[in-house]
């Protein structure tokens, strides 16, 4: 895997720093991209990125309706469209579920995504070796994919850490 990765943010981090560059990340990649960045994208947005943890459509709707209006799910699934096809947000296939892109995908589009079975919580790695291992394998069997997710569960340091010190 690729050395500069990004590992599991600790859960004791500052999430504001996050917070900060995903929002800016997001106002500049919709600018750039003739998105229009309404309030209540942003919203949405915002309730994705509130942790590291996927949530769904419907986590959503019900989060949202606390701070005001309730949405209906076309709606929340058309801003969560708008968000996916700016890189912003990214769909967990195993869970169907989201969460907020915190990498830069114009350098590193070859991510595959970490989840902690303990934690809950998602991260991306740069990893074009395995993509390129499935290339070469769908080549080999003459097949052409037209999508390549990877996901994959286990255990992060940080619960792995605490778990042993549990048994202990």
């Amino acid at each position: 895997m690729n050395e500069r990765a990004p590992s599991f943010p600790a859960r004791d981090h500052d999430h504001g720093v996050c917070m900060a560059g995903a929002l800016w990340r997001a106002k500049t990649r919709c600018l750039e991209r003739g998105i229009k960045w309404t309030a209540l994208r942003e919203r949405v947005f915002r309730q994705v990125a509130t942790s590291h943890k996927p949530v769904s459509a419907y986590d959503l709707i019900e989060s949202l309706a606390k701070d005001g209006k309730r949405l209906a799910p076309i709606s929340v699934y058309r801003i969560l469209d708008v968000l996916q096809g700016a890189g912003l947000v990214h769909r967990l296939e195993s869970r169907n579920a989201f969460f907020a892109c915190m990498t830069d995908h114009e350098s590193a589009p070859q991510i595959v995504t970490l989840i902690c079975e303990d934690c809950q919580r998602v991260t991306e790695v740069d990893t074009p070796a395995a993509f390129q291992a499935v290339g070469e394998a769908s080549g080999m069997a003459r097949f052409h994919p037209r999508s390549i997710i990877i996901e994959v569960s286990g255990v992060c340091a940080e619960c792995r850490e605490a778990a042993g010190s549990a048994i202990c």
